[in-house]
């Protein structure tokens, strides 16, 4: 008996932003050193003053000029107006977890609205942002791809959201006492390789040794996508040893066509070949997300389709499936794989040889969880 599937409707695919956005202003962040160095030199205001201005906001996570006691009085506002504007404004912090789950909803310059979420875990305190206002991936069951694309962040914007989870952690103002931010997933709004050049400047800020960034590990940062396959192969290049994550979500074309709409260009095996290609030259195992939706993706066949498409690629420990209980979204028809079927799914995976964990859910009640980040007031 064959079972009969209403075809999902989805929004067109953008690739690009609108036209005629204004851009944020310039701050030290979307800069290097000498950028900085130089962007003061042109303003007229000496030029070392800039490596002051990087040791307070990635060295130290001043964000009151009044605490910048190394600058000349005189000149301090016109220095931090150089190169720390404000660039979004919080307007609401909602908790989870006990205080360990933080979702940040931000109002950029010019009203967009962004989300990021800060968690807290016993060894380790993780980042997650977004690299775009709204996202034009139009995957039908994530809330972010439903609303479309609004703009691409600068990597100042980007940044801005570590930082100021920085701030929290160091501040004391999580549950656990003062730590420090130890990784960073680019898997908030937004598709980060569809804002390939702002995420990239936002990955070397993240990992340039302060003063000149926060000094971060590449290993602690991982960059997700959908499968922009030209771009997962620039990225293996750029010689920055994040993890890639691939949400895969279907291993056969017909399915992700539908799940996945970037999928009618860039087909499964295109798209896994280059997730095989970016492990192999970057020698980092390479993540494959997979939403588990009830009906729709977590049938044992899957599971077993899912794993011989991998193991094409040989054993050699290149990959590992992290399965993630599909959150709910308001008004959606979309529900969670079944427990049962998510077990015998694992043990399918398992059985074929792919390390396989199914991912602990942080923030599902505040709508914090993959797949929920819709940013609205």
């Amino acid at each position: 008996m064959s079972e009969t599937v209403e075809p999902i409707k989805t929004l067109p695919l953008v690739m690009k932003e609108p036209r005629g956005r204004k851009k944020p202003p310039a701050h030290l962040a979307d800069l290097d050193e000498a950028g900085r160095k130089a962007l003061l030199e042109e303003m007229g205001l000496p030029g070392f003053r800039a490596k002051q201005l990087s040791t307070h906001y990635f060295g130290r996570l001043v964000d009151d000029p009044a605490e910048m006691t190394d600058l000349p009085a005189g000149q301090r506002d016109e220095l931090v107006k150089a190169l720390l504007p404000d660039l979004m404004t919080p307007l609401r912090t909602m908790e989870a977890d006990k205080g360990t789950t933080r979702k940040t909803l931000w109002k950029l310059f010019d009203g967009a609205l962004v989300e990021s979420v800060l968690m807290r875990y016993p060894d380790r305190a993780t980042v997650c942002v977004s690299s775009q206002a709204g996202c034009g991936m139009a995957c039908p069951f994530c809330a972010t791809g439903m609303g479309g694309l609004e703009r691409n962040m600068s990597t100042a914007e980007i940044v801005e959201q570590v930082v100021a989870g920085a701030r929290s952690m160091a501040r004391g103002d999580v549950p656990g006492g003062p730590g420090r931010v130890s990784n960073v997933v680019f898997m908030g709004m937004g598709e980060p390789l569809a804002n390939y050049k702002a995420v990239i400047g936002a990955v070397r800020r993240l990992t340039d040794p302060a003063p000149a960034g926060l000094g971060m590990s590449a290993r602690g940062i991982t960059v997700s996508t959908v499968g922009l396959v030209p771009r997962i192969n620039q990225l293996a290049d750029e010689g920055i040893p994040v993890t890639l994550a691939l949400s895969l979500h279907a291993p056969d074309d017909e399915l992700r066509n539908e799940l996945v709409p970037i999928n009618t260009r860039f087909s499964v095996a295109e798209t896994v070949e280059a997730a095989w290609n970016y492990a192999s030259k970057t020698k980092r195992r390479v993540s494959i997300e997979y939403a588990m939706m009830r009906g729709i993706n977590d049938q044992a066949h899957r599971a077993d389709l899912l794993a011989d498409v991998l193991n094409s690629y040989g054993d050699w420990g290149w990959v590992h499936v992290n399965l993630i209980p599909l959150n709910p979204i308001e008004g959606s028809k979309w529900t969670a794989s079944d427990p049962a079927d998510e077990r015998e799914f694992v043990r399918r995976l398992e059985a074929k040889g792919i390390p396989t964990t199914v991912r602990d859910t942080r923030g599902r009640e505040i709508d914090g969880a993959c797949g929920q980040l819709a940013a609205k007031e």
